[in-house]
């Protein structure tokens, strides 16, 4: 890992620790609001796997732990998503997320190979469908403001960074791993500001 990887998993960081404030802010005076405590938890896992990056270079990524931990990133957003804007599917889909978590550890720490990159990518592309389609609904039917369309945004491209690195770990990359490790740190950072752009224009319109 490079300077500029670094100083760009530190600007991610800084992003990550400004969103947890905004969303903290929103929990305390919104009533109701436990959606924020998913969002949170989403941000304060990338703060510390990209902390985890800077410290131990992109050679962390093949831990196990660290797969399952990065994938609640995605999780707990989609999560946040679900508990915010279609209450009454939420009891659906924590059990699945559960389950995804579940499967995903098993099948890394019991190194299934080709299982376990399916599985994998089958859990992450759900929140990631999540993550890209329920902005698109809010801002068509004018629920939300338009910024948050930037949420979808922010779901491809973490999306795009989840599935490239799980083909790579499974020996079938679709993307060289020179490149893959080349754009990782700024589809981070993007990913991040993206995310936080459209989030910070919902909770100010509010």
């Amino acid at each position: 890992m490079n300077l500029f990887d670094q100083i760009t998993l530190l600007l991610t960081g800084l992003v990550a620790i400004y969103s947890i404030w905004r969303f903290y802010q929103d929990f305390s005076k919104t009533e109701g609001s436990t959606y924020n405590l998913y969002y949170i938890t989403s941000f304060a896992v990338l703060l510390v796997s990209g902390l985890l990056l800077i410290f131990f270079g992109f050679e962390i990524l093949a831990n196990p732990l660290v797969v399952v931990v990065a994938a609640l990133i995605p999780f707990a957003l989609s999560m946040g998503l679900i508990c915010e804007f279609y209450k009454n599917l939420a009891k659906f889909y924590m059990p699945f997320i559960i389950l995804g978590l579940i499967l995903i550890a098993v099948t890394r720490f019991m190194d299934a190979g080709g299982w376990a990159t399916f599985v994998l990518a089958f859990f992450h592309s759900i929140a990631g469908f999540v993550i890209f389609f329920i902005p698109i609904f809010l801002v068509k039917s004018e629920k939300v403001t338009g910024g948050f369309i930037m949420v979808t945004v922010g779901g491809t491209l973490i999306g795009i960074g989840g599935i490239a690195l799980a083909f790579l770990k499974a020996g079938h990359p679709i993307l060289s791993e020179k490149l893959i490790f080349t754009i990782l740190a700024p589809l981070l950072l993007l990913m991040a500001l993206s995310f936080t752009w459209g989030f910070v224009k919902k909770i100010l319109a509010d």
